[in-house]
């Protein structure tokens, strides 16, 4: 017993040191560089959604809805209405990052395949439809679409994000189709449940299924339930202007 019980308290000393050898200085100050970066070696700023947030007159920030200008924080500009765009995922830490968002029964998905459709009689005319590709603008979003009548793009009631189905606007009571921007050279960012931003849910967790990870927005009505995710930013990926994704996402 107390050769094991040796054992033990010799393994966590062991422990304890490669923690405290990981371990930098910024200043007078030990920190984890897995969650903090260190700026100008005496201001510390937390790693968040993958991203060491960067630093600007006593401030720390995300690049992916600021910027900093002369010491001063600004917020990115707004992607123009109308302009198309992609996006990817944004976590270093995570399989799927650099993957992109993907529509598919009236859902978005992180990594999987885009469904698509477009009639028969249009011939050559069909956009490719194997890209998701949406625009924003006036803090909405929609499918970019041909289809007449387009596609609106919104939270659902279990703040997964869906979009209408063609030819019909319908949406589920409670849902949210407001509190959307997409910044440019930044990312697409939901403001809606005071902005604590999207989780990545593994096929697992949050009714992802089907081998593909599930896009949520986190607040406070549902963070106790994504134990599971883990949070993620989404990278805008501007398309030359005139680009159609589909004739209608399905």
């Amino acid at each position: 017993m107390t050769l094991r019980l040796s054992l033990i308290a010799g393994a966590l000393l062991g422990l304890s040191s490669s923690v405290a050898n990981a371990l930098q200085t910024c200043g007078q100050a030990q920190y984890d560089p897995a969650q903090y970066v260190c700026w100008f070696d005496n201001f510390l700023c937390p790693v968040i959604a993958g991203e060491g947030l960067s630093y600007c007159g006593g401030a720390c920030y995300s690049k992916f809805q600021y910027t900093c200008n002369g010491n001063v924080l600004n917020v990115l500009p707004t992607l123009p209405a109308g302009t198309p765009f992609t996006l990817t995922v944004s976590n270093p830490t995570l399989t799927i990052n650099g993957q992109l968002v993907s529509a598919s029964g009236q859902h978005w998905g992180l990594g999987g395949p885009t469904s698509s459709y477009c009639p028969s009689q249009v011939g050559s005319s069909c956009p490719q439809g194997n890209i998701t590709a949406i625009y924003a603008g006036n803090g909405g979003a929609a499918m970019d679409v041909i289809v007449p009548g387009g596609q609106l793009v919104y939270l659902r009631p279990d703040w997964n994000v869906g979009y209408t189905q063609a030819h019909s606007a319908y949406i589920p009571p409670g849902s949210l189709t407001t509190g959307f921007a997409a910044y440019e050279g930044g990312g697409f960012v939901n403001l809606n449940g005071n902005g604590w931003g999207w989780v990545a849910c593994p096929p697992t967790a949050s009714g992802g299924g089907g081998g593909v990870w599930n896009l949520v927005a986190k607040n406070s009505t549902n963070a106790a339930s994504l134990n599971l995710c883990t949070a993620i930013n989404l990278k805008v990926n501007t398309l030359p202007q005139g680009t159609v994704g589909a004739w209608q996402y399905t």
